[in-house]
């Protein structure tokens, strides 16, 4: 696996927070996957899942964010580099939000995204 500079894909602090609390929620796994995926009405969508140590693959790239490590494989990676992942709470609307350079449009229900 290969270490990966992380100026080309950021976390807040609060992303970082959110999904080392999940983590411990979860009660096991070595971390957090986070990538894209074609789905959803504008045609990719993110997800997350959380990621055994032996389910890991060769090519991801590890972001190590100190008590959490974040896998991202190569593909997703394309679209991702440049973001920012955030969470945010607003009301009732919490979540991890993607500021992502590379998305053209973004559907109305914010769950979706265009290259």
């Amino acid at each position: 696996m290969e270490k990966f500079s992380s100026k080309e894909l950021r976390f807040s602090d609060r992303a970082i927070s959110h999904f080392s609390t999940s983590l411990s929620n979860n009660g096991e796994g070595d971390g957090i996957r986070i990538g894209v995926r074609k789905a959803g009405c504008s045609g990719f969508e993110y997800f997350f899942e959380f990621v055994d140590a032996k389910l890991t693959n060769a090519t991801d790239f590890i972001f190590d964010e100190g008590n959490i490590k974040i896998y991202v494989d190569q593909d997703s990676l394309d679209y991702l580099r440049g973001s920012l992942v955030d969470y945010s709470e607003d009301g009732f609307n919490q979540g991890i939000k993607f500021h992502n350079p590379n998305a053209k449009a973004v559907c109305g229900c914010g769950e979706s995204f265009t290259i």
